[in-house]
Formats: structure tokens, C-alpha cells, sequence
């Protein structure tokens, strides 16, 4: 039997809310545990929910100065454990990089973590690998120059979020600020230089190479995960048949909810969309239903509970995902846990994921015609719709439940600690006895 890793997971935000690297981490870090491996995490705000299973949790702060910036809440800029903390090195370069239009965080929380790490491999702390949640920051090289092994997972490169932000650009000095907002010249440059890459799909993995240059042998699709415990049929939901719904933001033009909403327009008037995004009335997408002549038809939910989320799923005729892009397609996967058939646009990865579970219909991307098609197509069919989610759920447990994804990224720790067997995860000054044997052994 081979003897379980100890393995620091990093990850500058870690809050399930935060989008999909707080779930990523969270559930990735409980299963590897269940699995017997000893597990630490090193995390920024938001911080996660509690991680009981986890050895040590280590929430590293900062001032959250680029969201509250971005939100004008200039007075929370102001430290209120001492106004003078802000001269602290990192809180002034958070501080100043945020008022020039800057993403501060993976930077500074690599810095951070470069120093919480050090300080425990001085004192004895050993780990087998570190594992980075789309952080990618400069201060992970130096984890990497002190021994220790280290793997990151991007969903999807920057690079695919920078474009997306082009596309809402309306004068010149909004694409500067574009351009200068991302971090991809960082990122691109650390992950070149990591033992290997994990993503979600084959789709991701040849942006990454593409985009961000990494040699295409170091970066691995170990697909993404489900808690299918939690997204699961019941058959006490009753099902609205003519009721669609949509999880994703209108704001992201990767989302694809105005192609949505054209495509509703075109539906009989019996059909409604339940659109989970903030609820907020400057949300452009109360104006967009209004000029299509479908805003009676349009119900935003605001953002909810995980365990509403469900009950929305279960209770859906259908679920549409009308995205330009995705690098893996999460709510698709949710709603076919939770037996619900899936209307999606053929573009990223949802081709594969469709393709995997057989659980919905692809469509042209960009065109409310088709969409309207696929989904008219599906609401007269009761019969095809219960088969395509009965054969959805099935495959998604196989496929993308999370011991099966703890299994897979399990094989890739070991791959690479066995690539470094003899190297000492530690500092030289700090190494163990019985390291320093393995290096004489090898001399």
C-alpha cells in the first residue's frame, strides 16, 4: 500500500461564493483526506467555509483593496487595526497597483504564501507537493527554487476572460483597462516553470498550451467535479415543463444570456426563463427583456443557496447554457446530476461534456434561431427529455464525482513525487537526516 502524501493546497481566494475555485478547493481537499492523505490549506479572503478535515488552515490576509476600490468603499481601505498598516510593503503595493487598475492579489497572496510556507519548513513542516488553485503568482517560484514539487489547476487561462472583457469595451481606455487588468504575462511565465498543469478539458488544456505556452506533456485534464450527493433527482420536485433555466451572469459576454433572451423571444409565450444572476435592476438584462417583449417572461432569482440552486434544477423543464465559451461547463454538469436534460451552445467544452453524459442537445452558438429550435425541439418531447436525463445522471456520477476526480489527481501526486524521489521537499538548511542520506545515496 503506498503511504499518503502530506499536501499544502494554496489558493488566494477561497470562498465557494467566489466562483468555481473556492468549490474546487474545498471539495478536492475533503476527498483527498477521506482518501488518508494529510492535508493543509493556505488561503486568502474570502475564506472558505469550515475545512474540518483538513491539518492546518491557514488564512492569510490582506485588505481587499482592489474590491473595495472597484466598489468605492474607499473608507474600508483604511485598515481600521491600525491606519498605518497600510505602509506595510504588500498592503501599499495592493493599495497602489488597485488605484492604477491592477489585479494585486495572485501576486501579493503568492508572496504571502512564500513566507507562511518558509517559516513552517524552518521549523520542520515537510510536504510532498504543493497545489496551487489558480493563483500563479511570482512567489510560487520560490517554493519551487527551495525543492518542493508543485502542480496548479487553471479552469481556464486568463486569456479567455480578457477577451470576453473586450467585448464590453466601449472606448479606448476601457480595452487599456483591460489590458492592464489581467495578470496573464505573470501567469503564463509561472506556469511554464511548474511540474505540471491540471485542468478540466481537453478544450482548456490546449488553451493553456496555446495561450499561456506550457509545454502540452505537463498539462493534464483530470475533468472537474460534482457533489452528486447533493446534486441528485427527486422525484417529489415536480417538474415545470414550459420553465427554462439559466445559471450565469449577463455581465460576462461569455455567458451568452442575451442570445438567451433572443431566443426566448422566439418561443411560444407560455415558455418563462429563470435566470440565476443578481437581481440588482441595473442589471442590463432587465432592459434587454423589456426591448425583446419577453421582461413578463424573465425571472432573476438574485444569487441563491446552494440548496435552492438544487431545487431549481430539479424543477426546470430544461436547462439552457447559451455560453460563447466554457472551460468546463458546471451548471450543464449540475443540472444533468440533478436529471435535468441540457440545451447548450457548441463552443468550449461543452461538446465534450455533452458528448460525454448524452444528456441534452448542441446548438449553433451565437444564433437565437437555433437556440429556439433545440429548445422547442426538446419541450414537445416529455419522453426524450426523461431519457436524456435518466442516461445524464448515470454518467455524470461515473464520470465526474469527486472520488473519482480525488483518484485521478491523486495519480498525478504520485507521478510527479516519484520524478522527484530523492529530492528533499525543504529547504537545505532544513533538511531532514534522512533526505540528505537519499541525496549522498544518489551522488
Amino acid at each position: 500500500m503506498e503511504r499518503p502524501l502530506h499536501i499544502a493546497f494554496v489558493a488566494y481566494r477561497g470562498n465557494m461564493l467566489c466562483g468555481g475555485q473556492g468549490v474546487y478547493l474545498w471539495f478536492l481537499a475533503r476527498e483527498l483526506a477521506r482518501r488518508g492523505h494529510r492535508v493543509d490549506v493556505l488561503v486568502g479572503p474570502p475564506y472558505p467555509d469550515p475545512m474540518p478535515f483538513a491539518q492546518e488552515v491557514v488564512e492569510l490576509p490582506n485588505q481587499q483593496f482592489w474590491a473595495r476600490w472597484f466598489s468605492r468603499d474607499y473608507r474600508g481601505m483604511l485598515p481600521e487595526d491600525g491606519r498605518l498598516k497600510i505602509l506595510a510593503p504588500l498592503h501599499l503595493y495592493e493599495l497602489g497597483a488597485s488605484r492604477l487598475g491592477f489585479l494585486p492579489e495572485p501576486f501579493a497572496f503568492s508572496l504571502r504564501v512564500l513566507s507562511a510556507m518558509a517559516r513552517r519548513l524552518r521549523a520542520g513542516r515537510r510536504w510532498d507537493l504543493v497545489h496551487d488553485v489558480q493563483c500563479l503568482g511570482y512567489g510560487l517560484l520560490g517554493l519551487r527554487a527551495i525543492g518542493l514539487p508543485l502542480v496548479t489547476t487553471v479552469h481556464h487561462p486568463l486569456t479567455v476572460d480578457r477577451r470576453a472583457s473586450f467585448l464590453r469595451d466601449d472606448t479606448f481606455m476601457e480595452a487599456v483597462g483591460t489590458m492592464q487588468f489581467y495578470p496573464i504575462g505573470m501567469q503564463a511565465f509561472v506556469a511554464r516553470r511548474l511540474d505540471r498543469v491540471l485542468t478540466s478539458s481537453e478544450t482548456s488544456a490546449r488553451q493553456i498550451v496555446r495561450d499561456f505556452g506550457v509545454e502540452p506533456r505537463r498539462v493534464i485534464n483530470v475533468w472537474n467535479g460534482l457533489d452528486t450527493e447533493l446534486f441528485r433527482p427527486d422525484p417529489s420536485v415536480k417538474r415545470r415543463e414550459r420553465e427554462l433555466l439559466c445559471v450565469g451572469r449577463a455581465a460576462d459576454p461569455n455567458k451568452g444570456v442575451r442570445t438567451l433572451l433572443r431566443a426566448l423571444a422566439r418561443l411560444p409565450d407560455d415558455v418563462s426563463l429563470t435566470l440565476v444572476d443578481s437581481d440588482h435592476p441595473g442589471n442590463e438584462v432587465f432592459r434587454w427583456a423589456r426591448e425583446l417583449g419577453v421582461g413578463g417572461r424573465l425571472h432573476v432569482v438574485g444569487h441563491v443557496p446552494v440548496e435552492e440552486l438544487v431545487g431549481l434544477y430539479r424543477r426546470a423543464g430544461l436547462v439552457v447554457v447559451p455560453s460563447r465559451f466554457e472551460g468546463f461547463g458546471l451548471p450543464a454538469v449540475e443540472a444533468m446530476a440533478c436529471g435535468t436534460p441540457v440545451v447548450a451552445c457548441s463552443a468550449g467544452a461543452l461538446p465534450e461534456v455533452l458528448g460525454a453524459t448524452g444528456g441534452g442537445v448542441l446548438v449553433e452558438r451565437d444564433d437565437p434561431e437555433a437556440l429556439a429550435s433545440g429548445i422547442a425541439g426538446l419541450l414537445e418531447q416529455p419522453d426524450a427529455r426523461a431519457v436524456l436525463g435518466d442516461r445524464a445522471r448515470r454518467r455524470v456520477e461515473e464520470m465526474f464525482s469527486w472520488p473519482r476526480v480525488a483518484a485521478a489527481t491523486e495519480s498525478v501526486y504520485r507521478e510527479i513525487v516519484a520524478e522527484r524521489r530523492g529530492r528533499p521537499a525543504s529547504t537545505a538548511t532544513s533538511a531532514q537526516a534522512g533526505a540528505r542520506r537519499a541525496i549522498q545515496s544518489r551522488a
